[in-house]
């Protein structure tokens, strides 16, 4: 098999990068290790910067977005009692997010991807990546029983933290930035109505809690808890209970319950890896860094790693200029670094957290009070959160 792009992963990434690719004329097959089900089934992130949102209306696969999503122009802060709402439009000149799940956009992509595009096979599990760094890189991998090899140009790594990609790149020629978080996140799905049309940050001093859904009759929530939680301990009455303890505010707002059908547990993590690129293997998405939770910015970082990677593919394969090519992991690691700056400050201002004084607690809420009281301080958190313009 030869391609002139070979891309590792068929998450919403390796997909976004496939469909970008094809529109510009350029060949690539997308090889995923999981099957069809299994990739339409994975739970992820939920909230889609204007952005992303505007690249998958370009490429075609925004119709249902745009039709199911759930346009949202700001977010809540709660704490000691006090509800501030950050208002989107009115602090970043009309900008806003859209609450579509993960696994939607990879359903909407995938779509498109068998109608309308090129390769992707399912089941293909990669085993190694040869010669990232030579004028021929290959992609072994097994697929329906049978070791095959698939020689190509260029070698996109869009299969995650535990993927073969990142791998592939030597240890020695790489700076690995990390900081493990020491408490997590217990996620829930619950089939009732959200309670508030728009996402809660609640800093609570007995943890953090989230407020956020999926659909208008699906509702995802978080709690802040110790590393080791095991979800099992903790019965849907308890999680009620805690849920409504942590977003208590003066007023009369109460907090909707119901059925709660999935829950699990989401380990906090900052991770970067430097460079982006190996040779002629290009790293995208968690391959290269990963962000906690808590900015919202997972998915769509990893929307702008293969944005800036199609454009550099695509004048490469236009004019045969390596320019863009050679500037890709700089440019993305400029845009990564904000991200994690952003991810980093939410996690550690909105996360209580018994190791620290009572001094270091105390400065925390007074962050959020300078957001609550201060245009300029509000208007820096909308900007970020809504998305920067990609560099």
């Amino acid at each position: 098999m030869r391609t002139t792009v070979g891309i590792v992963g068929g998450g919403p990434a390796g997909l976004l990068l496939a469909r970008l690719l094809h529109r510009a004329g350029v060949d690539c097959v997308v090889l995923e290790s999981r099957d069809h089900g299994y990739v339409e089934a994975r739970q992820r992130a939920g909230i889609l910067e204007q952005g992303t949102v505007d690249a998958l209306r370009a490429c075609g696969a925004g119709a249902r977005m745009d039709r199911e999503g759930l346009l949202h122009h700001g977010i809540e802060l709660r704490f000691e009692g006090r509800a501030h709402r950050v208002d989107f439009p009115a602090l970043t000149g009309g900008r806003s997010v859209m609450v579509y799940a993960q696994t939607e956009v990879v359903k909407d992509l995938i779509a498109l991807q068998l109608t309308d595009g090129p390769p992707l096979l399912f089941g293909a599990e990669v085993l190694a990546i040869e010669g990232p760094d030579s004028a021929a890189p290959a992609i072994r991998f097994r697929h329906e029983g049978r070791e095959q090899t698939l020689h190509c140009d260029f070698v996109a790594g869009c299969d995650g933290f535990h993927g073969v990609a990142r791998r592939a790149v030597p240890a020695r020629l790489t700076t690995v930035y990390e900081r493990v978080y020491p408490y997590s996140w217990l996620g829930v799905l619950a089939d009732v109505a959200p309670s508030c049309e728009e996402l809660i940050y609640a800093r609570h001093r007995r943890g953090f809690a989230l407020h956020s859904m999926r659909s208008p009759l699906v509702s995802r929530l978080y709690l802040q808890v110790a590393a080791d939680t095991d979800p099992a301990g903790w019965s849907d009455e308890r999680i009620w209970d805690e849920l409504s303890a942590r977003f208590a505010v003066d007023g009369d707002w109460a907090l909707e319950r119901g059925p709660i059908t999935a829950k699990s547990v989401t380990p906090m993590r900052s991770f970067v890896q430097e460079p982006m690129r190996h040779g002629r293997l290009f790293l995208a998405g968690d391959a290269a860094h990963i962000v906690p939770p808590t900015g919202a910015k997972g998915l769509n970082l990893a929307v702008t790693d293969v944005i800036t990677l199609a454009r550099a593919l695509a004048l490469h394969h236009e004019t045969g200029s390596t320019e863009l090519l050679d500037g890709y992991s700089e440019t993305c690691l400029r845009r990564v670094w904000q991200a994690e700056r952003f991810s980093y400050f939410m996690t550690d201002t909105l996360h209580p957290h018994p190791d620290r004084s009572p001094f270091e607690e105390r400065l925390r809420l007074a962050q959020l009070e300078r957001i609550a009281d201060s245009p300029t301080a509000s208007a820096e958190l909308a900007e970020n959160y809504v998305g920067l313009p990609l560099i």
